[in-house]
This record gives structure tokens, sequence and C-alpha cells, in this order.
């Protein structure tokens, strides 16, 4: 097991350059710049609802819109998530959590499989919320999924105000990675599968 459970990874591409530091038994503080000020608002939330620290400075070709840079700190907050789990032992793996914001609800729930896969059952009233394109959001959890290898599955329950969906899915994600990560004190450190091997 990786007992610091800590990640900090590098991403230069022709497209964007991203530094991401991630602690998964932190206190939820977080140091957040993507360029994208909505996106940083619910990074911000991932953080704090998921108890992670998480710092991030990314430059992107937002000049052209900002879908290479969601997606790239999507990759790089999984790969970054994989590499901070370590090799699974003593892990809850799975995690479940419905979360309300006023008249929207979002339900997530996550395998911490070694396959990864996104379920996206969550549509939004428009098509942006400030600068940002409301279908990032699928792209930012499908890329963290791959990434990451884990099994998400996000539905929005209800809501008609866009912020309001986005933040409820978010923190659900957040609350449902905060128990799948965390040590369960009956497993004696073992690899929660019956085939031995996540």
């Amino acid at each position: 097991m990786n007992e610091s459970r800590h990640a900090r990874l590098h991403r230069a591409t022709s497209e964007t350059d991203i530094t991401l530091a991630l602690t998964l038994d932190g206190q939820g503080r977080s140091d957040v710049d993507s360029g994208i000020g909505f996106f940083d608002h619910m990074l911000t939330a991932l953080a704090r609802h998921g108890g992670f620290d998480l710092e991030l400075k990314a430059k992107g070709d937002l000049h052209i819109d900002g879908h290479h840079t969601v997606e790239d700190v999507g990759i790089v907050f999984g790969q970054a998530f994989r590499q901070a789990i370590g090799d699974k032992r003593g892990i809850e793996r799975f995690g479940h959590a419905l979360v309300p914001l006023d008249e929207a609800l979002c339900e997530a729930v996550v395998d911490i499989s070694g396959r990864p896969y996104l379920a996206w059952n969550v549509v939004f009233p428009r098509e942006k919320i400030g600068t940002m394109d409301t279908e990032l959001f699928e792209e930012f959890f499908r890329a963290f999924a791959m990434s990451a290898h884990i099994a998400l599955h996000l539905t929005c329950k209800a809501g008609t105000n866009a912020h309001h969906i986005a933040e409820s899915g978010f923190k659900a994600v957040a609350r449902a990675l905060k128990v799948a990560v965390s040590h369960d004190p009956r497993s004696a450190g073992a690899i929660p599968s019956t085939k031995g091997v996540l």
C-alpha cells in the first residue's frame, strides 16, 4: 500500500501543460487554477467533499475552447488518483452517494475495480455555465474514470438549474470516492476482490 496515498504529476502536450498534486487522506484543501472559473469551482468542491488535498495548475489552449484543458485535467487527475491509491489493499472499493442541492439531486456510484467505465445520465438545461460548456462535464468524468481505472455511474435524478445540477454531481462523486478509498478496518489489508487482484 502507498502509505502516503499521494501523487504528483506533470503532463505537457502541444495543447495543455498540467501540474497536479493529490493527497487522498487530506483535509479538503485545494489550490486550483485551470483558467476556467466554473471548472475551478467544481474541482474545489470535489476536493472539499472528498477530503482530498488538491493542487492544480493548468495552462491550455483556451483561445480555442475549454475541451482540451478539461479533458486533460481529467486524465491527469485520474492518473494521480490511480497512483495514489496504490495496490488497493484494505480499501472499501465501492462508494455510493446521493447529494441534493436545492432542487437538484445527483447520485454517484463508484467501483475501484481496475475496469474503467463511465455511465452518464445527466442532462443540462443550458449549454454553458459561465464560460464552461456543460457538455465538458461528461468529458472530464470520462477521462477521469478511464485514467483512474474505475467504474463510475453518475445520474441526475432531479434538477432544473444547471449550476445546481453540476455542483450536486461533483459533490456526489466526491462523497462516493471518499467512501470507496477509505480503509476497511475488518479487511486486514486484503485486496477487496475474490480474484485477489484489482
